[in-house]
């Protein structure tokens, strides 16, 4: 493409903003419109709210964006609805680029949406992708490109340790900020549910491994750690006593044999607890084991803008109809953002 990229993003949370800034960083990409329907955004300069923007509108509606190659879409972390936004934006020939969880890999938990998009796509000459840091790369992209060092896995094992504190809205599905009784009663109530995007990611790893599982099975989330002092987050204040991290973990079934262990725990680390943010990565080969170590981990929240972001261009230049990561190269995902 001669021109730069033109970008509109939709849903101006922290997500979006941070998207918005990145875009209009580069030389490569022109941020030329955006949507979001809180009254606080929606009608405003959106130079007004992200610094470096153009000075156009907030639309409050699909239907107000100007022409666009691209959307990123900063939402939901839910199939059922965002998939009624991405048909409009489809439907206006825009290619898709999503951060919504179960998004990533949804051919085993969402076929027909799959099926559904992948056609309205293919027709309107245009790719839909789901991706963010994770699922999207770290416990699904990731360990398939490190399989490729061994002749045969036997197991996989990723452990993630993140803070969470520069996230928006998303916060609420985990639960931080509640009592121990008040989590538990939104638990069973389905309004905290942890982490979003264990059944795409172990689904898109085990394809891309060649089994076919059994079953996946999800732990209810539970509480991990109560904050000992006042904590502030993006959007809540957790109170001394509060739930402060949460800890989630998943697993996918081979031949009665746990083939995919995921364990994620998210929240506000208390560094004087012992807490820290860290990743680590195990993939039980034939022949090697082959462990990555992050003793810092990987900044969640940045990453998630890095992944989206660096996918724009690869969507627009994809194969038309429902992508997934593992359909793009390798090389289409790479961090171009830094200009020397």
């Amino acid at each position: 493409m001669s021109h730069p990229i033109r970008v509109v993003v939709v849903g101006l949370g922290a997500t979006g903003i941070a998207l918005a800034e990145w875009i209009t960083s580069r030389n490569d990409l022109q941020l030329v419109g955006a949507v979001d329907t809180s009254a606080d955004k929606a009608g405003k300069l959106l130079g007004d709210l992200v610094g470096g923007a153009p000075q156009i509108v907030v639309a409050s509606a699909l239907d107000d964006l100007l022409e666009a190659d691209v959307a990123v879409l900063a939402t939901s972390s839910w199939v059922d609805t965002v998939e009624p936004t991405i048909t409009a934006l489809v439907e206006r020939s825009l290619n898709v680029v999503s951060i919504c969880e179960e998004l990533r890999d949804p051919t085993r938990t969402h076929p027909e949406a799959v099926a559904r998009l992948d056609d309205l796509a293919r027709n309107r000459g245009v790719s839909v992708l789901g991706t963010g840091c994770n699922p999207g790369m770290l416990m699904d992209t990731l360990p398939l490109l490190l399989s490729g060092l061994t002749l045969g896995v036997r197991s996989v094992h990723v452990e993630r340790t993140a803070d969470m504190s520069r996230y928006g809205a998303i916060l609420n599905k985990f639960g931080l900020g509640l009592s121990p009784e008040e989590f538990e009663e939104r638990r069973d109530a389905g309004t905290v549910m942890g982490h979003v995007g264990f059944a795409q990611s172990i689904t898109a790893l085990a394809r891309g491994l060649g089994w076919d599982l059994d079953r996946i099975e999800i732990d209810p989330v539970t509480p991990a750690a109560l904050a000992a002092t006042e904590g502030r987050l993006e959007q809540m204040v957790i109170s001394p006593g509060a739930v402060s991290v949460v800890r989630h973990q998943a697993r996918g079934v081979l031949g009665g044999d746990v083939v995919i262990e995921l364990v994620a725990n998210f929240g506000l680390l208390d560094y004087s607890e012992g807490w820290s943010a860290a990743d680590a990565l195990r993939i039980e080969g034939v022949e090697q084991t082959i462990s990555v170590t992050a003793p810092s981990g990987y900044e969640s929240f940045l990453s998630t803008v890095a992944m989206a972001g660096n996918a724009l261009a690869a969507v627009v230049e994809a194969t038309p109809g429902f992508v997934t990561l593992s359909d793009l190269p390798v090389a289409s995902l790479a961090g171009r953002g830094c200009a020397r």
